[in-house]
């Protein structure tokens, strides 16, 4: 598959600054982007052209199109004599990727595959008496956590989403501990009773563990030019879309205070960058 996508790159793909990206591969998923729709035909059909050279071919049915635009834009492309269908949100690598950009629809998603794992332990685990504590939280740790925190790198946390991820959270510890709504016991004394830290505290050190790693990257790796470069072009019109960068730079500045200027040299340290975050203290429990 590599030697397909070399050999079909062509001039198209999506500019990031001086880096342009015109695919993106993991193991047999493949995903073709472009700024246009002409272009983005032009990179299928090398493609498909390349595929049929070593005596493969584009499967159609598992293959789908997506526009990232605040609008609805339609993009017809084609394998031959079949239309791709286009989708509204696309699934890549266990993530949900919508056409409008956003995260919260992801987000929601992980809420809810979190409460279907619960919805299946509930009876067998989370209150079954003949069960102790530690085995529960086991469980916990292992399997609900990440079920619900998926991907939790990459977002882009409201007030919203923080209150709904502490409210999938607390409903797994609070049913741990014996305890209903009804009984009025704060979070943070549920979690000093069961020993677990706050979840958001984990979540955003790991977001700004990756903003480390980020910072850190040599020249050349993906992922770090993506991040250091500054797309072309002018913004929409309206209040404008809060970007990863500006999210956990603000995380920074609250949580850690230091200012976005000082940010890229002090998360370059990795030691002193990895102190901070293990001194990270929890948020103040609204409840």
């Amino acid at each position: 598959m590599d030697r397909i996508s070399r050999h079909s790159q062509g001039v198209e793909g999506v500019r990031f600054g001086d880096l342009r990206i015109g695919s993106l591969l993991f193991a047999d998923d493949v995903v073709l982007m472009a700024s246009s729709d002409r272009d983005l035909q032009l990179s299928l059909d090398r493609f498909a052209a390349e595929c049929e050279a070593v005596g493969m071919r584009i499967s159609t049915s598992k293959s789908e199109s997506m526009v990232l635009n605040r609008k609805r834009v339609e993009c017809t492309l084609r394998v031959g004599d079949e239309i791709l269908p286009q989708v509204e949100e696309f699934k890549y690598l266990g993530v949900l990727f919508t056409s409008d950009g956003r995260m919260e629809r992801e987000i929601d998603r992980r809420i809810g595959a979190a409460s279907a794992v619960m919805r299946t332990l509930h009876g067998s685990v989370v209150v079954k008496r003949e069960l102790s504590r530690k085995a529960k939280l086991s469980i916990y740790q292992s399997i609900y956590v990440p079920a619900l925190t998926y991907g939790h790198e990459l977002w882009v946390m409201t007030e919203r989403t923080r209150s709904r991820v502490q409210a999938a959270e607390m409903s797994f510890l609070r049913r741990v501990a014996g305890l209903s709504l009804r009984d009025r016991v704060r979070s943070s004394v549920i979690r000093e009773e069961l020993g677990v830290d706050p979840l958001l505290l984990r979540v955003e050190r790991s977001q700004m563990r990756w903003l480390g790693h980020l910072v850190r990257m040599p020249p050349g790796r993906l992922p770090g030019e993506v991040f250091r470069a500054r797309p072309t072009g002018r913004r929409p019109r309206g209040r404008p879309r809060t970007r990863w960068r500006d999210y956990v730079s603000r995380l920074a500045w609250e949580r850690l205070g230091i200012p976005q200027e000082e940010l890229a040299e002090v998360a370059g340290e990795r030691e002193v960058w990895a102190s901070l975050l293990r001194l990270l203290p929890p948020r103040p429990d609204p409840g």
